[in-house]
């Protein structure tokens, strides 16, 4: 399965978070799935890692070096990816998180998220 972490979920699992839970743990470690992390993600992580947020523990260059060493691959923002975010219904306002759902249904994938916003999306969206 090619599952497309959320921003959150993904720098839980790389920084070994107890936020992290079991059932997003176990997706993770299954063998045969593909995990996916957007640049959107990595734009995100830098801009608010930059500003000094401190959900954002690391820069966007350590956590791009994090990701690569777990494994996961990076879903480029394509022209249709953007697109896309015009046909979602306004059930979230944050537009990382509008173009994370606008990838996942593109592409398509799973996105695996713990934001209860996002699972109104679809039922393809895994909630953890």
């Amino acid at each position: 399965m090619n599952i497309l972490l959320d921003t959150h979920v993904a720098l839980w699992a790389i920084t070994d978070s107890a936020r992290l839970s079991l059932r997003a743990r176990e997706l993770i470690q299954t063998p045969g799935n593909t995990l996916w992390i957007s640049v959107a993600s990595l734009w995100e992580i830098t801009i608010k890692h930059a500003l000094g947020r401190g959900d954002m523990p690391v820069s966007g260059k350590n956590a791009l070096d994090y990701f690569e060493q777990s494994g996961y691959r990076v879903l480029s923002v394509e022209p249709a990816h953007v697109l896309a975010v015009a046909d979602l219904p306004p059930h979230h306002q944050d537009p990382f998180d509008r173009l994370l759902v606008a990838q996942a249904l593109s592409e398509p994938m799973r996105l695996m998220t713990h934001d209860q916003q996002i699972l109104r999306y679809s039922d393809t969206v895994i909630g953890v």
